[in-house]
């Protein structure tokens, strides 16, 4: 049993789909963007559903969403969009468990780094990605709205690939 009293075993993770949209829309604005404006409406995370180089995947009990996080992939590199828990369900192992999902699917898509952006006061954020192996590689102010700093997050999965130098002719010794 989590703090809260919830059985983890009835928190399920699948992908999200389109009929998502709208929910996590606003669970983004209430739990993410509070305070900023509300960038990630339907469209936008309709648009990251489909996307075929996103992942979008949601955490249920009984069916309700309860989390979910989005993360897209480029050629190296991932960068985790969106992360959100509703506070019911804080504190119960879930944000780790869609981590741990999204660490997993780099991994496996040959991903060099993950990347995230989260607020400076976001505390509680902070821990969660440094317990998943995260290191703060920047602060970037008025990154948010012009008003608030962001921490840029990044954890290394594999050296990324080296260009080696074009290769030469040792030079020659002309005496």
């Amino acid at each position: 049993m989590a703090e809260s009293g919830m059985d983890d075993a009835n928190i399920v993770l699948g992908f999200a789909g389109q009929r998502d949209a709208q929910t996590l829309a606003l669970m983004s604005r209430d739990l993410i963007e509070a305070g900023l404006g509300w960038a990630y409406r339907k469209d936008r995370i309709a648009r990251l559903i489909g996307h075929p180089e996103a992942a979008a995947i949601v955490a249920r009990e009984g069916g309700r969403p309860i989390g979910f996080a989005i993360m897209t992939f480029g050629d190296e590199r991932a960068h985790l969009v969106l992360l959100a828990v509703r506070p019911s369900h804080r504190r119960c192992g879930v944000a780790r468990r869609l981590l741990a999902w999204l660490v997993e699917s780099a991994l496996t898509a040959g991903m060099a780094s993950i990347h995230v952006e989260l607020r400076v006061e976001n505390v509680s954020a902070h821990a969660l990605y440094r317990a998943g192996g995260f290191t703060e590689t920047l602060r970037v102010p008025g990154y948010y709205a012009g008003r608030e700093t962001a921490i840029r997050m990044m954890r290394l999965l594999r050296a990324p690939d080296v260009v080696a130098p074009s290769w030469r002719w040792p030079t020659l010794d002309r005496h």
